[in-house]
């Protein structure tokens, strides 16, 4: 198989994942605003709130004010979520505990780098290959890369947030491509969706792969 020239790889549950699960996360910090409700439950309408959700693309925003349509895109998916669960009445502040949990997955605090992860980056840039991440993750993703000691293996970053666009369209992979200079035959995408990763990679002409990280 030949090499290519660029690897790009999806964020979220293929370079890192969430310790515990979403719900885990938010029942913690809803704790500590008094909000008592299981990680269960927040996980199965978590999950509920972001399939339902838009994609998270603003194609008429200016550049500076992404940042607080991303914040107001996870708060709607978190008020939802805690409706659904039945508990919202309970929050005093809302805006403050989700201010709160916004910022908390901005950090490396809720996150686990996958254990193949280092040494995967480490190899393929030895071998010369250029690595991108390529995700419909928000603005937050440069401080999470930072925190978790992945920044400097990746010489570009393609976020759906900033490309206007988000996986499967060909468009977010066309914007990543144009940054290495590397027609879509010569890279490869490796995410841990099928539709979004691999048959989105397959349908812009990149070689997509699979991973699946989940145990069963």
């Amino acid at each position: 198989m030949e090499r290519p020239k660029v690897i790009f790889l999806d964020a979220v549950g293929t370079l890192f994942g969430v310790k515990g699960s979403v719900g885990e996360v938010y029942r913690q910090i809803a704790h500590e605003f008094e909000v008592e409700v299981s990680a269960e439950t927040l996980n199965k309408t978590f999950i509920q709130s972001f399939k339902a959700a838009p994609p998270p693309i603003f194609p008429d925003a200016e550049a500076q004010d992404i940042p607080q349509r991303e914040f107001d895109w996870w708060r709607t998916i978190a008020l939802n979520t805690f409706e659904s669960a039945g508990v919202i009445k309970q929050f005093s502040d809302f805006s403050a505990f989700f201010s709160e949990l916004y910022i908390h997955f901005g950090t490396a605090e809720p996150w686990f780098v996958y254990p193949d992860v280092f040494q995967s980056l480490v190899n393929w840039q030895r071998l010369g290959i250029e690595l991108g991440v390529l995700s419909n993750f928000d603005s937050r993703i440069y401080s999470v890369l930072q925190s978790l000691g992945l920044s400097n293996y990746f010489q570009s970053v393609t976020i759906s947030t900033q490309a206007r666009a988000a996986k499967p369209d060909p468009q977010i992979f066309a914007i990543a491509l144009e940054k290495h200079n590397c027609p879509p035959s010569a890279a490869w995408h490796i995410g841990d969706s099928i539709v979004e990763d691999y048959q989105g990679a397959k349908a812009a002409g990149l070689r997509g792969i699979w991973i699946n990280r989940k145990k069963n």
